[in-house]
């Protein structure tokens, strides 16, 4: 293929046709392969022979859909797995063992927090949260059993980034692993192997789906790392399934222009939220106010679709707006064709203490929204009477 364009040469992988010649890649819903003989089944399992052999760990949709994250992300190898904490819990797993250190952004994913908390250390793998905003205290957490570095960028929820050039120089002078959740961005919007990171990670259920359909998840990277992640998550089985990755693989065929209209659409909610006097910390990469700005502009390509603002009232008042929705949705999840709004203190950060909450920004008024494919007048609308009746 000689198309340079990481989107147009995605778009074109496609798994081996079927006899058939379908131009739609089929849905291999199959738990296993058919061999011709003793020889070829023998071959396939010493990897002497690349087939498909068993779909815990092999299925065409599976290999097709990492084909194209590769190609759209620069990286060597991937491996998708059964949902976006599988692939985080697969690659912490993988590569960390009993007695090393994790370097964690302190802005994380509720369900990673607690992994990082409660789950890792039953393993004897401890971990440090580390402040996006203070670059300058990370040395003094790196020890001599570090072994990772984990981070979002932008964060879910408060949407802060963080420079992907500082933090892959530092990962190389450190000789440490650096795993970036790439989630919100996209690589149509940020690639972070480009500015040093080992690993690039996602749950494809928010914007690799795109409608809210199916759980999936997937990292990506350098060919050594993956294939740990990959014995892993062969031996415990932690699968994606051929339908799912089938759906996720037709959705990066749109992920380019979705991701364009969505950026869009939270700038103009990012810019009407700043003028309402009931609203403060509005919070969007791409918003001149973000206090990294400069940084989101040198490594986003757009500022994807999360904007975070604080309702002044706290959580009655947050709960109020979201109550007085009409059109929004309600609802677990982000990066839907439907814009969604989350109140983050009550839902997905609520097993952390409320200390932790605060720590990262998360107060009681937090508000996220998740700005989908709808007119940006229409989802502006939907906020704007949600603010004046829940006042």
């Amino acid at each position: 293929m000689t198309e340079t364009d990481p989107q147009t040469r995605s778009i074109r992988i496609q798994a081996d046709r079927s006899p058939h010649k379908e131009h739609a890649v089929p849905v291999y819903l199959t738990s296993s392969f058919v061999f011709d003989d003793a020889e070829e089944m023998r071959a396939a399992f010493a990897d002497e022979l690349e087939r498909p052999i068993y779909s815990r760990f092999t299925n065409p949709n599976v290999s097709e859909l990492v084909d194209r994250m590769c190609v759209m992300e620069g990286a060597e190898a991937g491996h998708a797995t059964a949902s976006g904490m599988a692939a985080v819990f697969a690659t912490f797993a993988a590569l960390c063992g009993a007695g090393d250190h994790i370097l964690s952004g302190r802005d994380v994913f509720g369900a990673t927090h607690t992994l990082l908390t409660k789950v890792l250390p039953r393993f004897h793998i401890s971990h440090s949260f580390v402040d996006l905003e203070d670059l300058d205290s990370w040395a003094g957490h790196v020890t001599s059993k570090t072994k990772l570095i984990y981070v979002e960028t932008p964060t879910n929820p408060g949407v802060d980034v963080i420079d992907l050039a500082w933090l892959g120089a530092f990962a190389r002078e450190h000789g440490l692993i650096l795993v970036v959740d790439n989630c919100f961005a996209t690589p149509v919007i940020q690639r972070p192997i480009e500015f040093g990171a080992h690993l690039s990670l996602h749950s494809a259920t928010k914007y690799i789906d795109g409608q809210g359909r199916v759980l999936g998840g997937i990292v990506v990277g350098e060919q050594k790392l993956i294939d740990e992640i990959y014995t892993f998550c062969r031996s415990t089985g932690p699968a994606l399934s051929s339908f799912n990755a089938w759906l996720l693989s037709r959705s990066l065929e749109t992920l380019e222009v979705r991701m364009q209209r969505h950026s869009e659409s939270a700038l103009e909610v990012a810019r009407f939220l700043e003028t309402r006097g009931d609203v403060s910390g509005v919070r969007f990469p791409l918003l001149p106010s973000h206090p990294r700005y400069e940084v989101a502009r040198k490594q986003m390509r757009w500022g994807g679709g999360i904007v975070a603002f604080t309702v002044t009232g706290g959580t009655r008042r947050g709960q109020a707006f979201l109550d007085a929705l009409r059109m929004c949705t309600l609802t677990a999840n982000l990066g839907d064709t439907r814009s969604i709004v989350t109140h983050p203190d009550s839902t997905t950060h609520a097993k952390m203490t409320e200390e932790e909450r605060l720590a990262i920004g998360i107060t009681p008024g937090l508000v996220r929204v998740s700005a989908g494919l709808e007119a940006a007048a229409d989802i502006i609308a939907d906020l704007e009477q949600a603010l004046d009746r829940s006042r």
